[in-house]
C-alpha cells in the first residue's frame, strides 16, 4: 500500500507508480492511498519504484521508494572441512542478492558452545578456523536488517564433515592399463582416505588410499589400446561425504600390436624331420597406421636347444626344419613405441598326430557362407582352431585360420569370403597343452556347378553283336572340379533314328551311381548298327560336358549259319530215320510220281493226278480186281499175221499243242517201257515199247 498526505487546502486527485494510475483508497479527508499486489520491480540500473502523487492544485510529487523484504531463514545450512584446521559453512535462499543498500541484510555465525565472537559472514557461506581439541559444534546463522530477522541452528562432529580436496594429479598412461595419481591438498594423517576414479569410456573405480602423506596413485586395468580416454578424481573420508570432481584431464592409451600365430607341418623325406612354417597376422589391436613395427623376433625350443631369427617387417612367416619331438615357438613384433606381446604355438612330438582323421563332405545348401561344426573333443582344453586355404584347394595353397574359444564347436564363415565352384577342405584342429591335434576335415563347395569337365572314352571299345562296353578315365577326387561328382550318365543314341523335329531321339540313357566305377556294358543293342555314346559326369546340379563315340556293333554269323543249316540237318535227320525204308518208298514213290515215256502230260493235270491218286491210295482197301486187259504191242513192223486192235489209233500220236496232253488218249491206254525197272537208273531202256491198258485206274469213277 502506498499513501499521499498532501498540505492543508489540497486534495489527492491521482496515484500512480511508474506512469500508472491505480484505484484511491480514502484513508481520510486528506490521505489517499492505492494497493498494488504482486509488484513488479523492472529491472534497470537502480532497483526502484517512481511513485507519482498528483492534487488539485496542480502539482505531481515524485518519488522513489526501494522495495525490499524482512529476512529468511537459512535452508540447508551444513558444514565441512577440508583439512581439518578450517570450516566452511554454507546454506541456500530461495531470494536472488538483494541490492538494496539502504535496507542492507547481514549474517553472521555464532559458536554457541565456545568462547568465540560472532563471525560475519558472506550471503551463502561462512568460514572460520577450527577450534583445537573442539570436535562438535553448535552454531546458528543469523539474517537481519531494518525489518527484522531470522535464525538457523546447526550442529556438527568436524571429523564427520571432512571433504578432502584433490590438489593436482598426473596420467601415465600405457596400452591396457594407465596410472592415475594424484595429491591431496592437506596432509590428513588421521583420516582414511577412499577415492573415485572414473574413465569413459569405461567405468569409476573406488580404492582406499593407502599411501603415506599427501599422494594417492592407482592402476586402472582392462584398457582398450590406442583409445582415447577421460579420467577425474574425488576424494571422502568416510565413504559418505565425497570431495569435489576435479576437472577432467584427457589421455590417450599406446597402441598394444598382438600377433595370431598358426603353423603347417610338412613331412620330409627323412622320416625324422620335419618343416614348420610359421605364419602370422599384422597387429590385430589397435591402430597398425600409429605403429611402427620394426620386425619380428622368432624364437624356439626343442630338446633344450634355444635358437632366434630376426625376420623384417615385411615378412609374416618364417620356415623351420625341426626333429620329431616336441618344440616350442615364440613370435614377438619389435617396435618403437607401445608395447608388444609375445605369440607362443607348440608343435607336438611326431608320434599320433594327424591320423586317422574323420573326413566329412558339406552340403553346399546356401550362398551365403559355410556353417561348420564338429563333435566336443574333451581332450581340447584350449579351444579349437580352423584353417582353410583362401584359393580352395589350388596350389600354392595361401592358409587363413580362425581361432574358437573352449567349448565353441560351431563356426559361420560368410559367403562373402568365397568363390562359387570352388572346393574348400577346413581343417579342425583341437588345442591342448602339448600342441594342436587334427581331429577332422570337412571339405564343400560354397555353391556347386554343373560345367565339369568330360571324360576321357579308350577308343577300343569292346563290342559284340548285342552290347558294347564302354571305359574312360575320370580323376573324380581332383579338387579343381567345380562340383563333387556323384556317378556317370551314359546317353544312348541309334544313327538314323530321329524325331519329328529332326534331332536324334535318345534311345535310352544309363546311370552309374558309383563315381570310382569307369566302365559299363550295355546289352540290347541291334546286330550290324551304328550307336552313338556320350558319357558325362553327374554333379549334385545335373550332368556335365560329354564326351561321345560312335560304335557299330557286330554282324552275328552264328545265327545266320543256324538258320542255313537246320533245315539241311532237319533233311539229313529224316534221311537217316527213313534210310532203313529206302526200298518200300521207292516203289511207293516211283508207283506215285514215275509215268511211262512218251506221255505228254500237263502240269496241272499232273498235280490233281498225284493228289487224287494220294487220296485214293490212303482209302484203298484189297479187293478183287473188276477188270484188267493187258494188251502189247511192239515198236517192230508188224506181222501181217499180228492181231490189232485199232492200230491207227494206238500208234498215231496226237500233234503238238493244247490238244497233246496224254490225258486226252484213251483212258485206258497209258505208254510204258517194257521191263521197266524204275530202281535200276543205269540200265538201258528196252526197244520195246509196251501198252498198257488199264481202264479201272483212270476211271475211278465208274
Amino acid at each position: 500500500m502506498f499513501c499521499c498526505v498532501p498540505p492543508l487546502g489540497v486534495n489527492i486527485t491521482s496515484i500512480s507508480i511508474d506512469n500508472k494510475p491505480h484505484p484511491l483508497i480514502n484513508i481520510s479527508d486528506k490521505v489517499k492511498a492505492i494497493t498494488v499486489e504482486k509488484l513488479t520491480i523492472l529491472e534497470s540500473i537502480i532497483d526502484a519504484v517512481s511513485i507519482k502523487c498528483s492534487d488539485d492544485a496542480g502539482n505531481n510529487n515524485h518519488i522513489l521508494n526501494y522495495p525490499s523484504s524482512p529476512p529468511q531463514k537459512p535452508k540447508n545450512l551444513s558444514c565441512g572441512t577440508s583439512d581439518m584446521k578450517t570450516v566452511t559453512c554454507t546454506w541456500d535462499s530461495d531470494r536472488k542478492q538483494e541490492l538494496d543498500k539502504h535496507n542492507k541484510k547481514t549474517h553472521t555465525l555464532h559458536i554457541h558452545n565456545s568462547d568465540q565472537p560472532p563471525i560475519l559472514c558472506e550471503q551463502l557461506s561462512c568460514t572460520f578456523p577450527a577450534i583445537p581439541q573442539l570436535e562438535e559444534y553448535n552454531i546458528s546463522v543469523e539474517v537481519k536488517d531494518l525489518l527484522g530477522k531470522e535464525t538457523e541452528s546447526y550442529s556438527f562432529n568436524i571429523s564427520d564433515r571432512v571433504f578432502p580436496v584433490v590438489a593436482r594429479y598426473s596420467v601415465s598412461p600405457g596400452a591396457t592399463d594407465t596410472t592415475v595419481s594424484w595429491f591431496m591438498l592437506w596432509d590428513l594423517p588421521q583420516v582414511i582416505l577412499f577415492c573415485q576414479v572414473t574413465t569413459v569410456p569405461g567405468s569409476t573405480t573406488v580404492m582406499k588410499c593407502n599411501s603415506v602423506g599427501v599422494f594417492c596413485k592407482v592402476k586402472l586395468e582392462h584398457l582398450q589400446p590406442n583409445t582415447r580416454y577421460t579420467t577425474r578424481v574425488r576424494c571422502s573420508a568416510d565413504g559418505r561425504l565425497w570431495g569435489k570432481w576435479t576437472p577432467p584431464v584427457t589421455f590417450k592409451t599406446y597402441p598394444l600390436v598382438t600377433l595370431d600365430v598358426w603353423r603347417r607341418i610338412t613331412q620330409l623325406p627323412d622320416q625324422s624331420s620335419r618343416q614348420v612354417t610359421l605364419m602370422w597376422t599384422p597387429p590385430v589391436t589397435g591402430s597398425a597406421a600409429t605403429v611402427n613395427i620394426e620386425g619380428y623376433k622368432v624364437q624356439w625350443s626343442q630338446g633344450g636347444r634355444n635358437q632366434t631369427e630376426l625376420k623384417n617387417n615385411g615378412q609374416t612367416q618364417a620356415e623351420v626344419s625341426i626333429g620329431p619331438g616336441q618344440c616350442d615357438f615364440t613370435v614377438q613384433a619389435v617396435v618403437n613405441i607401445g608395447s608388444t606381446v609375445p605369440a607362443q604355438i607348440t608343435v607336438p612330438q611326431m608320434e599320433g598326430q594327424e591320423n586317422n582323421t574323420s573326413e566329412k563332405w558339406l552340403s553346399s545348401s546356401s550362398a551365403a557362407g559355410f556353417n561348420l561344426s564338429w563333435e566336443q573333443d574333451e581332450t581340447a582344453t584350449c579351444g579349437y582352431t580352423v584353417d582353410w586355404c583362401i584359393l580352395g584347394n589350388a596350389v600354392p595353397c595361401t592358409l587363413r585360420w580362425v581361432k574358437m574359444s573352449e567349448g565353441n564347436n560351431t563356426l559361420f564363415l560368410p559367403g562373402r569370403h568365397f568363390k562359387a565352384g570352388c572346393r574348400y577342405t577346413f581343417s579342425i584342429y583341437g588345442c591342448r597343452e602339448n600342441g594342436h591335434r587334427l581331429l577332422e576335415m570337412q571339405t564343400g563347395y560354397l555353391q556347386e556347378l554343373k560345367s565339369v569337365a568330360s571324360p576321357s572314352l579308350v577308343e577300343m571299345v569292346q563290342s559284340t553283336s548285342s552290347s558294347v562296353t564302354l571305359e574312360w578315365f575320370y580323376s573324380e577326387d581332383d579338387a579343381s572340379h567345380s562340383a563333387f561328382i556323384t556317378g556317370y550318365l551314359i546317353t544312348v543314341q541309334e544313327l538314323g533314328s530321329v524325331t519329328l523335329s529332326g534331332h536324334v531321339s535318345d534311345l535310352l540313357n544309363v546311370l552309374v551311381s558309383d563315381p570310382h566305377r569307369k566302365s559299363v556294358t550295355i546289352d540290347g543293342l541291334q546286330q550290324n548298327q551304328e550307336y552313338t555314346f556320350c558319357v558325362s559326369a553327374l554333379t549334385k546340379e545335373g550332368p556335365g560336358q560329354a564326351a561321345s563315340i560312335t560304335v557299330r556293333t557286330k554282324t552275328n554269323y552264328s545265327a545266320l549259319m543256324v538258320k542255313i543249316l537246320t533245315p539241311f540237318f532237319l533233311l539229313l535227320g529224316c534221311t537217316v530215320l527213313l534210310w532203313p525204308q529206302r526200298k518200300t518208298l521207292q516203289r511207293g514213290l516211283m508207283g506215285i510220281i514215275f509215268y511211262p515215256a512218251g506221255m505228254n502230260i500237263k502240269t496241272p493235270e499232273l498235280d490233281r493226278s498225284l493228289q487224287e491218286t494220294g487220296e485214293w491210295l490212303q482209302s484203298q482197301k484189297p479187293e478183287e480186281c473188276r477188270s484188267c486187259d493187258i494188251e502189247i504191242l511192239t515198236n517192230r513192223p508188224l506181222l501181217n499175221d499180228s492181231p490189232l486192235r485199232d492200230p491207227e489209233a494206238l500208234n498215231t500220236l496226237p500233234p503238238p499243242g493244247p490238244q497233246s496232253s496224254p490225258l486226252t488218249l484213251p483212258l485206258s491206254c497209258v505208254r510204258l517201257q517194257a521191263e521197266y525197272r524204275p530202281q535200276l537208273w543205269d540200265t538201258a531202256p528196252l526197244q520195246q515199247t509196251t501198252y498198257i491198258t488199264n481202264k479201272s485206274y483212270f476211271n475211278t469213277t465208274e
